[in-house]
């Protein structure tokens, strides 16, 4: 069945296509569900005028329950995308976050450590694959809620998670800043992002009341069109990654991507493909994607990671 959403064409540069380098289509909905209320206090500025440290950059004064923290803008923006993605590699944020410039994340992320609001940690994965990343602890995650950094609508999270969880959300913050620029650059606007744990929680939530009266297939596909998705072979697959932004006619679209690896099972990367997800790959899983796609005769482009 298809979604009760139109179809907009959401033209994106060619070099992300390891193929051909096609436009990138994208499902547009309006009325996304709310996601979880943030804290109520309001931020309390100190002066930031006079003070500064470090690299000679104004901070601001934000207060915890029991203390005080001061912190430079990068810091936190830094914090904000800790806690909407969870877990952010150190790279990554020196690319995205500082335009490259590693001495002043390097600054900034001793700063807010020391303060206690972020931690580091090393994971690894498969051979060659190791990495720095950062979290945020309890304190840092109530600081953005009590100063109110981000959207009520936005969920925050913090602390690690289990190691092939945290490779995966590594992950998730370049996918989101890969695909995020080019929205931007289209005219549009990032208003909200949505990790698979919050969708996950939220359709777990509605499918646990289904009516008994009804009849299940057709209330669960139902309830998977008021989430936008799709049911797949009885199943309702769950993007990776959901981006929901205005476009450059104030229009509210979104955009569900998923990172496929070697390791997906041909069954669970054939419901993502049809469940119409943008598909996005490392370099060197990709040919093998390909082959597990052309095999169940499936035609998902698999974009480049």
């Amino acid at each position: 069945m298809e979604r009760p959403y139109g179809i907009s064409d959401f033209a994106f540069p060619t070099q992300w296509d390891r193929e051909s380098g096609p436009d990138l289509l994208e499902r547009a909905g309006r009325g996304s569900r709310t996601g979880r209320e943030l804290g109520q206090s309001g931020r309390e500025k100190g002066s930031n005028s006079s003070r500064s440290r470090g690299l000679d950059r104004p901070v601001t004064i934000y207060r915890g329950r029991d203390r005080e923290y001061s912190l430079r803008e990068t810091e936190v923006r830094t914090l904000t995308d800790l806690g909407k993605f969870r877990v952010v590699p150190e790279d990554d944020l020196a690319q995205f976050g500082y335009q490259g410039d590693h001495s002043r994340m390097e600054s900034d992320i001793r700063s807010l450590t020391r303060q206690g609001l972020a931690e580091q940690r090393t994971i690894e994965g498969h051979s060659s694959y190791s990495t720095k990343v950062l979290t945020l602890t309890k304190d840092g995650h109530r600081v953005i809620e009590r100063a109110q950094l981000v959207s009520s609508r936005q969920a925050t999270y913090h602390g690690f998670v289990k190691p092939k969880e945290a490779r995966h959300d590594a992950d998730v913050y370049r996918l989101y800043q890969k695909v995020s620029r080019e929205i931007e650059r289209s005219g549009g606007k990032v208003r909200r992002v949505m990790l698979d744990l919050e969708l996950k929680k939220d359709l777990y939530k509605a499918l646990s009341r289904m009516r008994p009266d009804k009849d299940p297939r057709y209330e669960r596909i139902f309830i998977a069109n008021q989430f936008d998705l799709k049911v797949v072979d009885g199943k309702i697959p769950i993007p990776d990654l959901r981006i929901e932004y205005e476009d450059d006619c104030r229009d509210v679209r979104r955009l569900d991507l998923e990172i496929a690896t070697r390791d997906y099972r041909p069954q669970g990367l054939g419901e993502k493909a049809k469940a119409g997800f943008h598909m996005f790959a490392r370099q060197q899983d990709h040919a093998k994607l390909r082959r597990v796609l052309d095999t169940q005769e499936i035609s998902a482009r698999i974009f480049a990671l």
